[in-house]
């Protein structure tokens, strides 16, 4: 029998994540369990939270231990509601990341305590080592989500026919009415990710098409909001310094944006013309308030998810050769009042997988620890 206040651990999403996408999984996972178990105790855990017992390091002390400092905190749980950050269930991040995640998976298997993979993106694993494990999460995972249908197909090829599809949890957010309130123009989302070396696409390029993007937009009159979507903090992909600088460089011409929470940047984004980002929950958070949005995808993370939607406004900065020159014709040709309408029909289609998702977890039995 399901406790009516069960203890649930959200993994690898914060309340108080400075990563706002982080932050929109963590409260869209809470709104989605509230609707089952208004009572339910939830704890949640990246490998950054702070005095987590869930880190790299804590892999090592726990491993050749019965009472590890990973099993004591699983142990408390009636259950497990597994994000995978969104897009982090992949090994094109690197192999520690993705061993952290499913060796806290093989241990709440262990333990017996139900773990449900929520929404999220599965794949790609470009490594033997890395295939190997994800095939073993996939099993032994109580239930499994995929936030768009190539992750569902993918999951399937690893032995996981159960899958079932759903979207981002973005989508189980409240939604604020802003009807007839635009303040602002075209709102840039500049991601301290790409604006550094990384390994998705060229940063100088990336640096220069943002620019030749704002320059297009001034030329043409439009009014720009450079926006961090990743606050201020140790991180060094954090966008706040790639948004200053840009802004350094182009002066008054340009409006600085650095919320300081989730509610304040859902805010400034309801009240955008359209927005474009290289974060994809920038982009996200965007169309569950009903603004038109162009991504600017830099891995297989978007296209689906946002096919998937309906949303087909989006440029790929791993082919297009001209992100700017693809960007401002895309502006240049489309009607936003029409565009907002659309983005505001999409929301009836992830409202009902919302529901189900609810509907669903509800459904999924979650022991009953020691009260």
């Amino acid at each position: 029998m399901t406790p009516p206040n069960p203890r649930i651990l959200v993994l690898w999403a914060d309340r108080e994540s400075t990563n706002l996408g982080l932050r929109a999984l963590a409260e869209g996972t809470e709104s989605i369990v509230q609707r089952r178990w208004p009572n339910a105790e939830l704890t949640f855990h990246t490998q950054d939270s702070d005095d987590t017992p869930l880190s790299k390091r804590s892999v090592l002390r726990d491993v050749f231990r019965s009472r590890g400092p990973i099993k004591r905190e699983l142990c408390r749980y009636d259950a497990i509601l597994d994000t995978g950050a969104g897009d982090s269930f992949t090994d094109i991040y690197g192999l520690r990341r993705l061993i952290l995640m499913a060796y806290v998976q093989r241990v709440a298997a262990q333990l017996r305590v139900p773990t449900i993979l929520m929404p999220q993106t599965i794949g790609p694993f470009d490594s033997r080592l890395g295939r190997m494990i994800a095939t073993k999460s996939l099993r032994q995972a109580t239930s499994v989500f995929a936030r768009d249908p190539v992750s569902l197909e993918y999951a399937k090829q690893l032995g996981r026919q159960s899958t079932s599809e759903s979207t981002d949890l973005v989508f189980a957010l409240p939604r604020t009415d802003h009807t007839g309130t635009i303040a602002r123009d075209v709102v840039i989302n500049v991601s301290g990710l790409l604006w550094c070396e990384n390994p998705h696409v060229d940063y100088d390029s990336y640096r220069r098409s943002v620019t030749a993007l704002i320059d297009g937009l001034l030329q043409r009159d439009r009014r720009v909001s450079l926006l961090a979507h990743v606050l201020d903090s140790t991180v060094t992909d954090n966008d706040v310094p790639a948004v200053r600088e840009v802004g350094r460089h182009f002066g008054d011409s340009v409006e600085i944006l650095v919320p300081e929470s989730l509610t304040s940047v859902r805010g400034m984004l309801a009240t955008a013309n359209v927005v474009i980002g290289a974060r994809m929950h920038a982009c996200l958070n965007s169309l569950s308030v009903g603004t038109p949005a162009i991504p600017w995808a830099y891995s297989r993370k978007f296209a689906p998810l946002m096919d998937s939607l309906g949303w087909n406004m989006h440029v790929d900065l791993r082919t297009t050769a001209d992100p700017a020159r693809d960007t401002l014709m895309l502006i240049d040709s489309t009607d936003f009042t029409v565009a907002r309408n659309r983005a505001l029909q999409l929301l009836v289609g992830t409202d009902s997988r919302m529901d189900e998702l609810a509907a669903t977890l509800g459904d999924i039995g979650v022991r009953q620890t020691a009260r």
